[in-house]
């Protein structure tokens, strides 16, 4: 009976834990830059409101549904598709989706790790005043240095990398566990401090405005709401379903997934009211994307009072936001070496790890020794170099694929007892959710899909 399943990794010790976990993979270097980001850039305060009728409709199902299967798996997301394709009397390809989801996870650790080592790498260079009294052109050269540099990139790819692989292979009590139950809290704390700056600043309602003002939106922006509604909890990538399967029997998914969207969404929130006064209050360009992390924060960091003690925390911050991510993402294909190969933990952590940090190298080179080589991907209309290769394939393709079979085989494959019997939950609460992920959520995710690959 799956109800008797247990997980040979151990459990979570609560439902905090597990919250806290969640969250943590949820909220990465795209909370702090992306989300702000876009919604100022496409309708501030209706953007808003759009996104989190989104996440409600799109992201708290999926995530119900993946940590379902999760639990009633019990294993790494390639047993547990096995395992409960078998027991739904389903057809065995539908471990495809576990592969799917091992295989995303690790291609995203590979570049992500790389571009947490840039925020690693200027934590030590606002710390030590780099930036003080900068220039944009002198901004622009420390990280054209930075990422010109293979042998810079590839330091700091590798600390990041051990820093992940240690935590992984300590296994969920030891490991998983002890690092979010002290990088959460302090995530919340050095963004709060970084907020409470911004308020000193006397451009804070400028901020509140840029996020929460109501505007115009067009049809691309409720597109690119909706996108990022999905992505942001990181759904499909099989991190989200191993967490599930260490959650204990006695708690509630729906509950604690309507905590972790929140808790995501509050940190996106709390990162924008950070962000755009401090670069308001420094003549500022705020749509800058990417660029506004590296390239824009740093000289406002230069220019203003407490600007090293502030970038420095932000920079923390973001490493923090990184790490969690990180080892959600290694998780599940270390988990599965354990259950199919009879590794310990630690074995597979270096294994995986190390096969993470040799894809990485792609990532590393694509910004320096491989920056002219490109090819072109189908249906798009501009070449690819390595890195962005990897960013299109998972985001665009693996990730809302992956959530989309997520949602047909809980809904239309999976028994309504087998469902009902894991979620637990109130019997309106159980038909809301079940018709959002048969039918509401799918046409969703494909709409995504569509706009993603650039379809419509």
């Amino acid at each position: 009976m799956a109800t008797e399943r247990k997980s040979i990794h151990g459990q979570w010790s609560s439902r905090m834990m597990f919250i806290m976990a969640a969250t943590g993979s949820a909220v990465g270097l795209g909370n702090i830059w992306k989300f702000p980001y876009i919604a100022g850039e496409n309708g501030g305060g209706t953007f808003v409101l759009i996104y989190l009728a989104c996440i409600a409709l799109i992201g708290v199902p999926i995530m119900m549904a993946e940590i379902m299967l999760g639990r009633r798996g019990k294993q790494s997301p390639i047993n547990t598709m096995k395992t409960l394709a078998k027991e739904e009397g389903r057809n065995q390809n539908w471990v495809a989706l576990g592969w799917m989801g091992v295989v995303a996870g690790f291609l995203i650790l590979s570049y992500y790790s790389v571009i947490a080592g840039w925020a690693m790498a200027y934590v030590f260079r606002t710390a030590s005043g780099v930036f003080t009294g900068a220039t944009a052109d002198g901004v622009n050269s420390i990280f054209s240095d930075l990422v010109s540099s293979p042998e810079s990139l590839l330091a700091w790819h590798t600390i990041f990398m051990v820093m992940t692989m240690v935590v992984v292979s300590r296994g969920v009590k030891h490991g998983l566990e002890q690092a979010v139950r002290y990088l959460m809290p302090c995530l919340l704390v050095l963004l709060l401090l970084v907020v409470a700056y911004a308020m000193t600043t006397g451009y804070f309602m400028q901020g509140v405005n840029f996020l929460f003002t109501p505007g115009d939106i067009t049809g691309e922006g409720v597109l690119i709401a909706m996108g990022h509604a999905f992505f942001t909890l990181s759904l499909g990538m099989g991190a989200i379903m191993v967490y599930g399967s260490y959650l204990p029997k006695d708690t509630s998914i729906a509950q604690a997934s309507v905590f972790i969207a929140l808790a995501d969404t509050a940190v996106a929130l709390l990162a924008g009211l950070a962000i755009f006064p401090i670069v308001f209050a420094n003549g500022l360009e705020p749509g800058q994307g990417p660029g506004l992390i590296f390239k824009t924060l740093p000289i406002a960091f230069g220019h203003m009072e407490a600007g090293t003690l502030v970038g420095t925390a932000f920079f923390v911050l973001l490493v923090f936001a990184a790490w969690t991510s990180a080892i959600s993402l290694i998780e599940p294909a270390v988990a599965w070496l354990v259950e199919n190969k009879g590794m310990k933990r630690v074995h597979a952590s270096v294994w995986i790890g190390g096969a993470t940090w040799l894809m990485g190298l792609g990532t590393v080179f694509s910004f320096n020794l491989w920056a002219d080589h490109t090819w072109s991907i189908p249906f798009l209309f501009k070449d690819y170099d390595f890195f962005e290769t990897l960013d299109y394939l998972t985001a665009n393709i693996m990730l809302p694929l992956g959530g989309l079979f997520i949602a047909i085989f809980a809904a239309w494959l999976m028994r309504e007892s087998s469902s009902r019997d894991e979620l637990a939950t109130y019997n309106i609460v159980y038909k809301v959710w079940r018709f959002l992920v048969k039918f509401v959520t799918p046409v969703a995710v494909i709409i995504v899909f569509l706009k993603a690959i650039n379809a419509i």
